[in-house]
């Protein structure tokens, strides 16, 4: 079977095993609550960033109530997070961006959203396929492990493994992609121990194979 149709295969199996798969940082109809939510995410659980980022945009809801709040008053709600003296200033950082050079607005392309910073190619894919609705592959720890034992992607780079999944699938999956890589690589195919037993896919993905 060609890498191609394989991963469409994976693909369709997996629209099947996980149906509602779906980002799982609560999304609003704010964009710059989902670049805060994303930045609060690095090293912390998406359940903990969704109870601290409700509590924090009920006091601050946008980039200008940041810019009054300060470092000190954003760090102290955030330090469930951890890591939280660096994600205030970035979050600080970010919203002075967003008013000063973007009049307000989340920029709507990845070079742009990779300029703020604790925004890398991970959150910047993220921001503009599940806000503005244009794809792209959000590559997390998940995305790289499932995929390159599926014999997908054979990088250890993000961006490389991007480019990588980019030609197998269809547009319209690049972002559901990564969510359904989300939910296989936390309820099978983990990063210890896989249970490639009970996995669907184990017929057509070269570590199931090896592991027989």
């Amino acid at each position: 079977m060609r890498k191609k149709d394989r991963a469409e295969e994976i693909v369709r199996r997996l629209h099947q095993l996980y149906p509602q798969a779906e980002c799982t940082l609560d999304i609003d109809d704010d964009p710059f609550h989902l670049v805060v939510r994303a930045v609060l995410s690095a090293q912390c659980t998406d359940v903990r960033v969704n109870e601290v980022s409700k509590v924090l945009f009920e006091k601050y809801p946008d980039p200008k109530d940041f810019l009054s709040a300060g470092v000190e008053k954003i760090a102290d709600i955030i330090r469930p997070c951890g890591f939280f003296n660096s994600k205030s200033k970035y979050l600080f950082e970010i919203a002075r961006m967003i008013e000063e050079e973007y009049e307000g607005e989340v920029p709507r392309t990845q070079e742009e959203l990779v300029r703020f910073p604790g925004v890398g190619r991970k959150v910047a894919n993220l921001i503009v396929s599940e806000i503005y609705g244009i794809p792209a592959i959000v590559v997390d720890t998940h995305c790289m492990r499932v995929s390159g034992r599926l014999g997908l992607s054979s990088g250890k780079d993000p961006a490389v493994i991007e480019k990588e999944l980019m030609p197998l699938l269809p547009k319209e999956e690049w972002a559901p992609f990564g969510h359904l890589m989300v939910e296989h690589g936390r309820a099978v195919c983990t990063a210890r121990s896989p249970k490639c037993e009970r996995c669907p896919l184990s017929d057509i993905c070269v570590f199931g194979k090896k592991a027989k």
